[in-house]
């Protein structure tokens, strides 16, 4: 089930990455820093009285004085030119993907006719939305924060998102609208889920209408949960597969930089439901720090993996061209260091035949279980190769491990001092356990389980 999402909006320098920060602080184990993820934290997972969402930070609804007004606010149309056009793209997808809207203005500075024109935008939406006013420093400052009840969309939550005061309140109401959200029924999985994501104008839905048009047989178009998005059963060698189409940004011509990244929106709700995401790329491109974003948060929604470079029929041909390409491709997602990477082109079908193929194979890989008594004894193979970690004259010793689970595959290490384990041995496991079994396209979870703590319980 994909998370409820909630977006921060208001002017610039109202105080909503410092509120984001707040809200995804208050959780110890939200978002890791990846190695070799080069993101912002422009979306986080958060959780308040046991309900989680998905919180967003997001560019400023900016408003510029108008012609002759020597700087003086005026209220303006939606489409309004003084509207700073890329600011108000950004949030404005924000906007449509989410399911509650934060709306963030200053309480120092008090009303303006920006925050009404704000408002405005927001009213059209018919969204839920919950009235944080932030930099409400002092008692003063917070009886002001009456003034904004003037904007007629609610109780003003007078907050201090740097000290943290007052947010505990606010994070009620959210958490009450969130609870309210009517969040559409999935339809019923019938086989593998494969979502087709990535950054607009890679070719996604061409190469979804290329599958389609290659395989023939569709079963039926099902109305998905994530707005603008189609979900098209195949049937593919006696399996049916259900095919996520992720809509993107359907903007012809230039797509301003800053919009491009509120695209991961898109994709998120689309990857919670997958099992497989085939992340396609553009070969003229390649990589960009939005692929970066996407193939993160995959990641970490622990989903398998297929990159897709589509377009490969504008490259040069030749076997170098491919090799600096995979080069490439290696380098800037080596967190992804074991995803298989495909090269085609939806345009003239080049590299399609292995596809389908490969997503499933890599399903299957998710489903992979180590039988126990192998698991231990590789276990206990990696520990005559490499001395575990040690600390204060303590060494890690493993007693156990097992594979409580799939679907990712996870692994359950319980150990005599959890806190010997650093990264840099996890990882070394992992690469142990890939050796044996490939685990192709999938992440493996590993866990570590203090066993003394466990046996006084």
């Amino acid at each position: 089930m994909a998370l409820p999402i909630v977006a921060l909006v208001g002017r610039p320098n109202v105080g909503k990455s410092t509120l984001f920060n707040r809200i995804v602080g208050r959780r110890q184990a939200i978002v890791e820093d990846l190695p070799g993820t080069t993101r912002d934290r422009l979306y986080a997972e958060a959780e308040w009285s046991g309900i989680e969402f998905l919180l967003v930070d997001t560019g400023g609804l900016e408003v510029i004085p108008a012609a002759g007004a020597e700087g003086q606010w005026t209220p303006l149309a939606v489409d309004s030119v003084p509207f700073v056009r890329a600011m108000k793209a950004q949030a404005e997808i924000a906007i449509d993907e989410a399911d509650v809207i934060v709306f963030v203005v200053d309480a120092a500075s008090g009303l303006s006719a920006a925050d009404e024109a704000v408002t405005d935008i927001l009213r059209r939406t018919n969204k839920p939305v919950v009235l944080a006013a932030n930099k409400a420093d002092n008692t003063a400052l917070r009886q002001a924060a009456a003034e904004f009840y003037a904007l007629g969309i609610g109780e003003p939550y007078a907050i201090s998102a740097y000290h943290g005061v007052g947010t505990g309140d606010l994070l009620d109401a959210i958490v009450q609208q969130v609870q309210e959200v009517e969040t559409p029924p999935e339809p019923p999985a019938s086989g593998a889920q494969i979502a087709i994501v990535g950054r607009p104008n890679v070719g996604k839905s061409a190469l979804l209408n290329r599958i389609i048009g290659e395989e023939r047989v569709i079963v039926s178009d099902v109305a998905g949960t994530t707005r603008d998005s189609i979900d098209t059963e195949i049937e593919y060698e006696g399996q049916t597969l259900t095919l996520i189409d992720t809509a993107g940004i359907r903007r012809r011509g230039r797509i301003d930089r800053g919009v491009e990244r509120y695209s991961v929106l898109r994709a998120l709700k689309s990857v919670e439901r997958a099992d497989v995401a085939l992340l396609v790329l553009d070969a003229t491109q390649m990589v960009t720090a939005q692929d970066a974003h996407v193939a993160g948060y995959i990641l970490e929604a622990n989903k398998s993996v297929v990159v897709v470079v589509n377009k490969w029929d504008l490259m040069p041909p030749g076997q170098e061209t491919r090799d600096q390409a995979m080069k490439v491709v290696r380098q800037e997602l080596r967190f992804l260091d074991y995803v298989p990477v495909l090269f085609v082109s939806a345009l003239t079908g080049q590299g399609l035949q292995k596809l389908l193929p490969t997503a499933v194979e890599v399903n299957e890989q998710r489903h992979v279980r180590v039988p126990t008594g192998e698991l231990n004894r590789l276990v206990r193979e990696v520990s005559t190769r490499i001395n575990p970690p040690s600390k204060g004259g303590r060494r890690l010793r493993v007693y156990y491990s097992t594979q409580p689970g799939v679907d990712p595959p996870t692994f359950v290490f319980f150990v005599n001092d959890r806190r010997l384990v650093h990264f840099g041995y996890t990882r070394f496991i992992e690469n142990r356990i890939r050796e044996r079994y490939p685990f192709t396209g999938t992440p493996i979870r590993i866990e570590y389980r203090h066993e003394e703590a466990d046996k006084k319980r």
